[in-house]
């Protein structure tokens, strides 16, 4: 009943429908209502969704030619590609100045997204009975209620060949040919193309992932720079040459790094990782944290000047939100039994009482912060993790022969760290997984109002999640490992049971930059495996018995079907992705000059993965429109800041510059060699005696009176024993005075450039305002020519009037 009131109401909206029986599907059990909106539809809907169209060639010269244009040939894209169609101007559509507009075919006057939008409006809008005293309406209730099982736009042809139709212009297979291809990856986009067959949500997704993989190119190379200059200065190191040398680093004595079962330790024994440390800590990693401040900077001023072009091109200057985002959610609509009425359309309309939105909050709110204590008290075990098999590593290590070809670089510490990374790595993904679930479930118990609401409120949600799930077991290598140790006969414990982890030696970066490569590399293959293999084999699957039936029996809208949904939140899940990896490559690139290479090299694959899946294995979305990338900007805007202070604590506090720095210019004493000496100085002295049982190791062969650990603390002999010396509080002031410093120099270089740069490029400023004038006349001068045919005709004298006035708009469109 509902089906054939709703089809009836669509027929008389001027629809045409034209139903496959089931017989004839390939299951025999699938009826497919097909669709077609004539011309009549169209151009009475284009003026309703206010859609503008093409009224005059654009006449402003294009940019002058870059000289560099010609080295970029190889991977620019066919114009014929590129730009399907040529620059105009337009105006919004009016069913009764139709002469006025370039309609040279009405088959091919409107885009297809334009067409799709038009005939999903009308979908959304379409009433199909009463129940329960109601007026019920709308494809998505029809989706919810089962009355339906799918509904889609078609793709125009297979991906693999062109249309039999020569008339049809083959869009899908040109995208697949000339984007989603991987051989294509040093290609350009063809973004018009994308925003005609997609609409401009996906079209402006594209150009966002496209310009940031450009920008990550600049990063990518001065981030190698970086760690080329680490691995051609590693002779030159003197804090790995001395743990190195069989003389000092040979004759240092270590305190054991865990209670009882731990031996002591020669200081020599990392070697290896000492010199590997100084392939990230070294005067580049202060370098390339100040220009990843100022890059982050010109990253988002430059892709607001890049998106203000594409606002202007394809016509979303004077856009609002997509109606359809706007209205209200189905959803909202069923649960909502109370009504008030709305002050804008004077209409009663659904509303949630407040004391409801009130519980609704909290409820919410409780979930958030326990699945984000869940997250900590996980990031917590796996720290347990790293202190309670350190003991067992470092027995292993010693007692097994096997171990010794590797054991200079595989220390204990090293061990425990990328195993303690690998577990984490997989409780991120099984939390990730969990959450995405409670997530929807939580903004759905909110009954957002409208489906923008909804979206950005899941978005927060799922990127704070995110954010604490992805970052906290580097915020923990960052700043709190190694941090809060104590010193020999005071060591501090985690629940009064396990001893707080120790840094190595040559500091704590280095075990930092081997989290971050894990958790982001895994994150990265994960992500790709799920995104393009998953779908593959899911329509692999669907697809067997169909492909042993000819192709004129498997029809084009039984193929689709076939296919994976999109879904509303498949671009959602896309930018999460990409604002998680952007958080990498800025909060912790401190520690990793390479990150912005991987990334670079991951969404050179991303693209094509993203083009391909969406071209060959998901149905057609749903065109919408969308003038920006919408919250996420904010977000982006939110980890541009925190980057600069994240660096600048990694500088201060994870890497070992500032101590070097300071010995190099206090504490030195060798002016022929101001840095040799500093591993000396930087390990304190505590005398065996002094431990306690709980601390003392079990065995002690050869009666070993001292041993050294990492600290700035005074000798057992002095009269202050075992207190921090001057030396530490000089380091302290200086990491704080660097931090302080660092940070005030990068955040006004970045408002110094913020402020240089406009948002709006002039000739696009130029550009809106010759279309503003060119319609406004165009139109005044329809006007008028109309007004004097009917002065010709010998009209009334009100006529006469609205002539004068119309001349007179004419004049004030030219003088403004």
């Amino acid at each position: 009943e509902r089906r054939k009131e709703f089809e009836s109401n669509l027929q008389k909206a001027g629809l045409e429908l034209e139903t496959e029986d089931k017989k004839e599907s390939e299951d025999g059990k699938i009826y497919f209502v097909k669709i077609h909106a004539p011309w009549e539809v169209l151009i009475t809907y284009a003026e309703v969704l206010n859609i503008k169209v093409p009224i005059r060639e654009n006449d402003i010269p294009s940019r002058v030619e870059n000289p560099l244009d010609c080295a970029l040939t190889p991977f620019r894209l066919p114009e014929r590609v590129m730009h399907p169609e040529p620059d105009y101007f337009t105006a919004p559509f009016s069913k009764d100045k139709q002469e006025l507009y370039l309609i040279n075919d009405e088959s091919t006057f409107f885009s297809p997204s334009m067409r799709n939008r038009i005939v999903y409006y009308i979908l959304t809008r379409c009433p199909y009975g009463t129940e329960e005293g109601k007026k019920k309406f709308g494809i998505k209730r029809l989706l919810n209620n089962g009355t339906y099982s799918a509904a889609y736009p078609l793709h125009d042809c297979q991906y693999w060949k062109k249309a039999s139709d020569p008339n049809c212009d083959s869009e899908r297979y040109t995208l697949y040919m000339e984007w989603a291809r991987f051989l294509r990856f040093y290609k350009e986009q063809p973004l018009d193309l994308i925003r005609k067959y997609y609409g401009e949500k996906i079209g402006i997704y594209f150009a966002w992932l496209g310009f940031y993989t450009e920008m990550l190119f600049l990063a990518a190379v001065v981030g190698l720079i970086c760690f080329l200059y680490g691995l051609f200065t590693m002779d030159e190191n003197m804090s790995s040459k001395e743990i190195c040398d069989p003389a000092i680093g040979g004759e240092i004595i270590m305190c054991p790094l865990c209670d009882r079962d731990c031996d002591y330790w020669k200081l020599n024994t990392t070697c290896a990782s000492s010199e590997y440390s100084h392939l990230f800590d070294n005067v580049a990693t202060l370098f390339f944290a100040i220009f990843m401040g100022i890059w982050v900077t010109l990253f988002l001023e430059f892709w607001k000047r890049r998106q203000a072009r594409l606002k202007y091109e394809w016509d979303l200057v004077d856009f609002e939100e997509e109606q359809q985002q706007l209205q209200l959610r189905p959803e909202y609509e069923a649960k909502c039994t109370q009504k008030k009425k709305n002050p804008v359309t004077q209409e009663m309309e659904p509303y949630l009482p407040l004391t409801s939105q009130a519980v609704r909050f909290c409820i919410s709110g409780t979930t958030v912060l326990f699945w984000v204590s869940l997250i900590i008290a996980s990031m917590i075990a796996v720290i347990v993790y790293r202190l309670a098999v350190y003991a067992a590593f470092a027995s292993l290590m010693e007692n097994t022969q096997t171990l010794e070809p590797i054991s200079g670089l595989l220390t204990p510490q090293l061990a425990t760290s990328v195993t303690a990374s690998c577990l984490n790595f997989v409780i991120i993904m099984i939390l990730n997984f969990l959450y995405e679930r409670i997530a929807i479930w939580i903004t759905d118990m909110e009954i957002p109002r409208t489906h923008l609401e909804y979206e950005n409120r899941l978005t927060m949600k799922m990127f704070l999640f995110q954010f604490v799930n992805y970052y906290s077991s580097c915020f923990y290598v960052a700043f709190f490992k190694g941090k809060f140790v104590g010193y020999p006969g005071a060591y501090t414990y985690m629940f009064n049971r396990w001893r707080n982890e120790e840094c190595d030696p040559a500091g704590c970066l280095i075990e930092l930059t081997t989290q971050l490569t894990i958790v982001m590399a895994g994150k990265q293959i994960w992500g790709n495996i799920q995104e393009a293999i998953v779908p593959w084999i899911c329509n692999w699957w669907g697809r067997r018995k169909a492909r042993s039936n000819p192709e004129n029996l498997y029809s084009r809208w039984e193929q689709d079907h076939d296919l994976q949904i999109f879904g509303a939140l498949g671009l959602f899940y896309e930018y999460l992705e990409m604002v998680i990896q952007f958080g990498f490559i800025t909060l912790f690139v401190a520690s990793f000059p390479l990150a912005p290479l991987l990334a670079l090299m991951n969404n050179i694959l991303e693209i094509r993965v993203d083009s391909w899946k969406l071209t060959t294995q998901y149905r057609r979305p749903v065109a919408a429109k969308a003038h920006s990338i919408g919250v996420w900007q904010e977000i982006l805007n939110g980890m541009a800041i925190l980057s600069v202070v994240t660096n600048a604590f990694i500088v201060a506090f994870t890497s070992d510059m500032i101590p070097r720095l300071v010995y190099y210019y206090a504490y030195s004493t060798n002016d022929a060699s101001p840095m040799s000496g500093y591993i000396n100085n930087s390990l304190s002295v505590f005398q065996i005696a002094d431990f306690p049982t709980r601390n003392k190791p079990k065995m002690n062969p050869d009666n070993f009176v001292i041993c050294r650990y990492r600290d700035y603390r005074y000798p057992p002999d002095h009269e202050r024993k075992y207190l921090h010396t001057m030396q530490f509080w000089h380091i302290l002031a200086a990491k704080m005075a660097f931090i302080i410093i660092m940070e005030h120099v990068v955040f006004i270089v970045k408002f110094f450039v913020a402020w240089m740069i406009p948002d709006v490029p002039a000739d696009v400023k130029a550009k809106i305002k010759r279309e503003k004038y060119l319609t406004q006349k165009i139109l005044h001068e329809y006007e008028l020519e109309k007004l004097k045919e009917k002065l010709c005709r010998g009209d009334t004298q009100a006529t006469e009037k609205e002539f004068i006035a119309t001349e007179g708009k004419v004049e004030l469109s030219s003088a403004m």
